[in-house]
């Protein structure tokens, strides 16, 4: 069974920097689409980046691009989110999610393995 496991969340304040990581066990990350999400309260859960390593590509949500990276390392098995210029609106449990389908997917239910989240909270 394929397991992602998130850590690295935290409080920080405005305009800081948190890379976040995710774990995988059970199989390599590689073939599958590995991706972050995040939920604020009261809110749905919303993509934030993916990753296609395999492919060498990477793709994102519209509100953090150009200020979070996605990146793997398959020999730690795991995906990374490093998160720069955060703001309060970055405020958010953030979860690690594969998917099985190759695709440069955005959609939360093409994710079948998903992570306990991790929670980032951002002061002003």
């Amino acid at each position: 069974q394929v397991q992602p496991v998130e850590s690295g969340g935290g409080l920080v304040q405005a305009g800081g920097s948190l890379r976040l990581s995710c774990a995988v066990s059970g199989q390599t990350f590689a073939g599958y689409v590995a991706g972050w999400f995040r939920q604020a309260p009261g809110k749905e859960r919303v993509f934030v980046a993916g990753i296609m390593w395999s492919a060498g590509k990477t793709y994102y949500g519209g509100s953090v691009e150009g200020r979070f990276t996605i990146s793997g390392d398959v020999a730690k098995n795991t995906v990374y989110l490093q998160m720069n210029s955060l703001k309060p609106e970055d405020t958010a449990v953030y979860y690690c999610a594969l998917a099985r389908i190759y695709i440069m997917t955005k959609n939360v239910a093409d994710f079948d393995f998903w992570g306990q989240g991790t929670q980032v909270t951002v002061s002003s």
